[in-house]
This record gives C-alpha cells, sequence and structure tokens, in this order.
C-alpha cells in the first residue's frame, strides 16, 4: 500500500490586479504525512491546470503546500516494483510532461515554499517562473543521489539553469553525500533558489503580494546569468569527491554529474529526455533498490523499534560520566547538548578531570564559531558540566554511565562503588564494547537496574546506541535507555547480552579475516583496495586506526575467547603493533598509501599467496555471512533487519549496499554460501 494520494487543489481569488490561481497540494493529513508525488498526484496537477486554464481569465497562479510541507518528492513505496527500464522512463517522462506545464503557463506563476522541499518536491518549483521562501522552512534538498537516484523530474537540468553547475553540484552531490545535508530558507534564498525571503507568519500573504507585484510590475527579479567559466575544473573536483565517497560502487552520483555537466549545453528539453534515461537505468538498479530499502529502514523501522518495554520511562534530570577519557568526554557534551541538564564526570586524576571539561568547553566554543549556537547558550550549557574525583557528586543522579578502560574487574569495582552512592532506581549503564553486562552486574544488589548502552565513535556523527538487554534487566531501565536514546536523537537496537554485541563482532570479523590474508601473503593496501571497490565509507586498516589498535585487539580477545580460534583468531602480527604502540598500518599524513616501515619490519609474513580482489571481497563476505547467520539463530537481534539498521547506523554501510544482508542477498553471496536469504522479498 503507498502513501496517501497528494491532490492538486483550486482556489481562485479576484485580488486588485485580476483572477489568481491558489493551488495547494496537500494529501489530507498533518505534517507526520508529507505530501509525495504518486502517479495519482501527478494527475491531479494535470486536472489542476486544465481547471485554472478553463477560466480563461486567470492572471497569475501561486503553487504552495500544506502546512510545514512543501512536498517531499516522489513516493519511494513504488519503486521497489519497478523492474525494467521503460517503466523508469516513462516515470521521468511522466513528471516532465506535467510538470512542465506549469512552466507553459501564460502567466506568471510562483511556487511559495512553506515549507519542507524534498527531490521532486523542490523540482516542482522550479518549473514555476519566480519562487519565495519561508524563513522557517527547516529542509530543502536533493537526496536522489543518497538513495541511488538522481533528480530526474528537472532537477539536474533546472537547477544548474537556474544556479549554474558549481551550486548545483553542491546541492545534489555534495550534500547528498555528506549524509544527506539539508539546506534551510535562508540558505535557499541565499544561492539563488529563491527570489524573495518571508517570515513564517506572514508568508503566505507575502507571496500573494509578490505575485500581484510581479503582474502589475511594481516587483522587479534580476537574475544574473549563471557562471560555466572553470566547468572542466568545477566537475573535476565533484568527480573526485564521488570516487572518495562511493569509489566507483554507486552509479547514480557519477550520472547526476554527467547531467549537470550536460544542461550547461543542452536545451531543456534535451536535459529532461537525458534525465529520462537516466532514470530508466538507475530505478531497476541493485543499488536503487537497495538504497529504497536502507531509506525504508532509517526513516520508519527504525521508528517503531522492537522490544521497548510499555513501562513509563524513569526523568532523567542529571546524568553521571564515570571516566573523562575522549568517549566519556564526547559522551557529557552529548548529554547536556540534547537533555540540558547537569552531567557530573569523575576520574581518578584531576589532570584527566579538567582535560575532560575542557573538551566539552572547547566543543560547545566550535558550535558558536559555525553559527550554531549563540555565545550566552555555549557558556549556560558548559555551566551543566561539573568534573569531580569524588563519588559523593553522584548521589542524585537519575542516570550514570561508565566509559572506563574495558577490563571487567576495573568495570565491576565502578559500579560497585557508584552503587554505594547513588539511590536504588538510579540506572547503571555501561559503554563497554564488548565485554558482558550480566557479569558486570553479577555482584550488584540491584543488578535490575544495569544495562549496555553502547555508543559508537565519533558519538557526534554516528546515531547508533546498542541497548543490550541481561536478564535482569527490568523494564523500567530498558524503557529508560530507550528514551534516553530518542531525547539524544540517536537510534536504539535491542541486542542480547553476547560477546562484543553486533557491529563490533561484524567489524572483527571482517577484520580478523584481512589480517589473516595479510599473513598469507596479501599487500596492506591490497586488501584496503579490494573491499573499498564494495563502496564501504572506510577501509579497514583505516577503520582500525580510528577505532584503536588496543580497543580491536581486546574485542577480538573477547570474541576468541567465546568463539574459538576457527572463528576469531588472535594475530600475533598485529599484536606484535598492538605492544609497539603502533596507532596505523600506514605513514600518516602520505599522499599515497604507505606501509609504515616499522610495521613492515614487525610483520612477518607466513606465506606468498598471491590474492585476486574479487577472492579477497568473496572471503570476507562469505565469512560475513555465515556470522551473521550464527547471530540471527542466536537471537542477538530480533531480525535481519536489525543486522542492517546497526550496520547503516553505527558502522556507516553506505545506503546503496542496503544494509549488509540486503546487499549479501542481492549479490548472490548469501545463497551461495548458504543456500538461503536472509530477507524475504
Amino acid at each position: 500500500m503507498g502513501e496517501p494520494v497528494t491532490k492538486f487543489l483550486v482556489n481562485f481569488w479576484n485580488s486588485p490586479v485580476g483572477k489568481l490561481a491558489i493551488v495547494t497540494m496537500d494529501n489530507g493529513h498533518d505534517y507526520k504525512k508529507p505530501n509525495v508525488f504518486s502517479e495519482a498526484a501527478l494527475m491531479s496537477l494535470n486536472e489542476a491546470i486544465d481547471t485554472v486554464l478553463a477560466q480563461g481569465d486567470v492572471k497569475g497562479l501561486m503553487l504552495t503546500g500544506k502546512p510545514y510541507i512543501f512536498a517531499a518528492g516522489a513516493d519511494l513505496t513504488q519503486v521497489p516494483f519497478v523492474t525494467t527500464f521503460e517503466q523508469g522512463y516513462q516515470i521521468g517522462k511522466a513528471g516532465h510532461t506535467i510538470m512542465k506545464r506549469l512552466m507553459d503557463l501564460p502567466f506568471p506563476t510562483v511556487a511559495a515554499y512553506n515549507g519542507v522541499a524534498l527531490g521532486g518536491g523542490l523540482e516542482i518549483g522550479l518549473y514555476c517562473q519566480y519562487r519565495t521562501v519561508a524563513r522557517s522552512v527547516p529542509a530543502m534538498g536533493f537526496p536522489e543521489c543518497f538513495i541511488g537516484l538522481v533528480p530526474g523530474w528537472g532537477g539536474c537540468t533546472l537547477a544548474t539553469k537556474l544556479l549554474g553547475p558549481e551550486k548545483a553540484l553542491e546541492l545534489i552531490i555534495f550534500n547528498a553525500l555528506n549524509q544527506n545535508r539539508m539546506i534551510n530558507g535562508v540558505k535557499a534564498y541565499e544561492m539563488g533558489l529563491a527570489d524573495r525571503l518571508y517570515d513564517g507568519a506572514e508568508f503566505f500573504d507575502d507571496s500573494l503580494r509578490f505575485l500581484m507585484g510581479i503582474i502589475d510590475g511594481t516587483e522587479k527579479v534580476e537574475r544574473h546569468a549563471p557562471k560555466t567559466t572553470n566547468l572542466k575544473a568545477t566537475i573535476t573536483k565533484a568527480k573526485e569527491f564521488v570516487d572518495a565517497k562511493v569509489h566507483g560502487a554507486a552509479p547514480a552520483p557519477y550520472r547526476a554529474i554527467e547531467l549537470i555537466e550536460g544542461a550547461t549545453k543542452w536545451s531543456v528539453e534535451e536535459g529532461f529526455e537525458e534525465e529520462n534515461k537516466a532514470l530508466g537505468d538507475l530505478i531497476k538498479s541493485r543499488q536503487c533498490k537497495c538504497s529504497i530499502y536502507a531509506f525504508d529502514l532509517v526513516n520508519r523501522y527504525a521508528k517503531k523499534v522492537k522490544g521497548v518495554p510499555e513501562a513509563k520511562p524513569k526523568p532523567v534530570k542529571k546524568v553521571g560520566i564515570i571516566g573523562a577519557g575522549l568517549m566519556a568526554s564526547q559522551l557529557a557534551q552529548l548529554f547536556i547538548y540534547r537533555l540540558g541538564v547537569p552531567v557530573v564526570m569523575k576520574d581518578i586524576k584531576q589532570e584527566f578531570v579538567d582535560k575532560g571539561c575542557a573538551y566539552v568547553h572547547q566543543e560547545f566554543q566550535k558550535m558558536v564559531e559555525k553559527g550554531r549556537m549563540p555565545e550566552a547558550r555555549a557558556r549556560y550549557l558548559s555551566s551543566l558540566l561539573r568534573g569531580t574525583l569524588n563519588y559523593d557528586d553522584f548521589a542524585d543522579c537519575d542516570f550514570v554511565i561508565e566509559a572506563v578502560f574495558e577490563r571487567m574487574d576495573i568495570k565491576k569495582q565502578v559500579f560497585a562503588e557508584v552503587e554505594a552512592v547513588v539511590g536504588p532506581e538510579c540506572i547503571l549503564a555501561t559503554n563497554t564494547s564488548s565485554l558482558s553486562v550480566t557479569e558486570m552486574g553479577a555482584d550488584l544488589k540491584h543488578p535490575e537496574r544495569v544495562v549496555g548502552f553502547h555508543f559508537f565513535n565519533p558519538v557526534a556523527v554516528l546515531p547508533l546506541v546498542e541497548i543490550i538487554k541481561t536478564p535482569q534487566t527490568n523494564d523500567l531501565t530498558l524503557a529508560t535507555a530507550f528514551d534516553m536514546a530518542k531525547k539524544l536523537k540517536k537510534t536504539g537496537v535491542l541486542v542480547k547480552d553476547a560477546p562484543a554485541f553486533l557491529v563490533n563482532r561484524l567489524l572483527t570479523k571482517m577484520l580478523v579475516d584481512c589480517l589473516t590474508m595479510v599473513d598469507e601473503g596479501a599487500d596492506f593496501a591490497q586488501v584496503d583496495e579490494a573491499l573499498l571497490g564494495l563502496g564501504l565509507p572506510m577501509a579497514p586498516f583505516d577503520l582500525l586506526a580510528l577505532v584503536g589498535f588496543p580497543v580491536a585487539y581486546h574485542v577480538a580477545e573477547t570474541l576468541n575467547q567465546a568463539f574459538g580460534a576457527e572463528r576469531f583468531p588472535l594475530n600475533a602480527n598485529f599484536k606484535k603493533l598492538v605492544d609497539a604502540g603502533k596507532k596505523s598500518i600506514y605513514v600518516p599524513g602520505a599522499k599515497t598509501k604507505k606501509v609504515d616501515p616499522e610495521v613492515e619490519k614487525l610483520w612477518v609474513k607466513k606465506g606468498q599467496k598471491e590474492f585476486h580482489p574479487d577472492e579477497i571481497r568473496d572471503r570476507v563476505l562469505g565469512n560475513l555471512a555465515k556470522e551473521i547467520d550464527l547471530i540471527l539463530r542466536e537471537k542477538v537481534v530480533d531480525s535481519s533487519r536489525d543486522v542492517d539498521l546497526a550496520m547503516i547506523m553505527g558502522a556507516g554501510w553506505p545506503f546503496f549496499m542496503g544494509g549488509i544482508t540486503m546487499y549479501l542477498d542481492m549479490t548472490g553471496v548469501t545463497p551461495k554460501v548458504l543456500q538461503k536469504v536472509f530477507f524475504s522479498f
């Protein structure tokens, strides 16, 4: 079942300058159900234009949306059913043909962007002669390249002709592939997408007055011809950016660049025809299907997470953090910024506490410098943090999270110490990356208030929190943990208390295979390049440097002890690097990947096997499929969708790969290795 049908509702107003048509896009629901364009919606637009033209005396038209929403683009629920080039081509052609009727109207037209305008919603406004935008609009953009498509209803062509290739690339390529970044109404006006910027309260009336002014000649709009100088350098820069993001594995952004470059010399009709062809090719592609699945996971499935108890969450008015290292400091800044409550951060030395507090203050100051908050707000938020060496300051905390060194004895000790101070219902959370949460709370008086609350680094970027339930964790604790994740603007996924939980178990599985292949004769860079060729956001050995060698080895030890050396071997060469204090496989800052000479000296290969890139990929993907199968059998998470959601949000698994289980299914790895599929189509 698709989205509710968006209708183009026509009203006429006999204004001082003549009859005006006011066309409102509305699907009959509130802002929580945005207007989207299905085939039925396009037919409604066609009928609305017929109605306007039938009047015979209309002097102008204004197109706008329902409260807070202009339109959010095409109805993506229909994309999985498109399987041929011709179907995709016809979808593009239908959109172009009907929307172009707006462009061909014999009187002035204004698109009044009153709210969110995404994809086709932004595109339809480009068919009007003029545009206004409300200062309050929070999100405008072209997310298509993020989901395996191109802005194929005029976006590539019309945005380029209006703004020039550089700004079109910013909107369509750079923003989309930077985690689907949006612009707001003010930025849209500054870029030239809109001719006038009005405040929200008077936006509708001001936009109508603007249209009347266009008609009677009192409003003039001056637009400068967009620059196309340095086109070659601009296009080259965009291609290099896309290469760095998707490594050639996703066709959509490359196709969008071609369309933008072509739009600088093609006619509008030629541009539209090329967009039709692009949609025909892309909409049936694996990358597009995977992207739509991933988009649905993040935007719908994640909002209805499994396993949340019906218990009323506990109010959290003060947070305690044990530890003041980098992770603890990131958590302190996040809790203060999102919850606006006092946070107390403890460590064993004053210098550690001071460093952690300084980090938080600096992060708020950076937000001021970037214009994300006023100075006074930053000072207030900074004042909510208190550093301490004394557990007594935790006495009135409602939620305490530990982020100390990954050793069970240390974690059990700090939990015992803090339990002696806090109230009996204060929740004790652990940010452990791999250790047993059950064991951590085993000696406490109230193990029912212990929960795993595992963030991913960098905390500000990755939206996943693995919420680990032990057999003792009660409903109040679990409900509060999920509520906290939501208030922190994170997505909580319920995970069984199993070694390394979910994401780290899979990343470690990939890592041990990579290390083993280097032992057997592969080059570090060769392994990295082979896996980057899949489209991964980061090469395995670069990810290893980000995680940190000691942390990665510790997680491997946990999994080795739990599941044995056959599945999770401990690599002796890697242990030598850990013991030597190495932080990276490669020479830092080198233009091309060059293995650190000390790493080469320490690493003693066991074989001289030559690997083909496909062989590297096959081994890693095949073993990941086997490990995921075991994870699902062990009920570590509820379903393969949880695996996919967690890998997208916790490991940056690309949308165009659709989550790991979808990718393994669609590329034939699962059927080959397991003689089945994870996903029921």
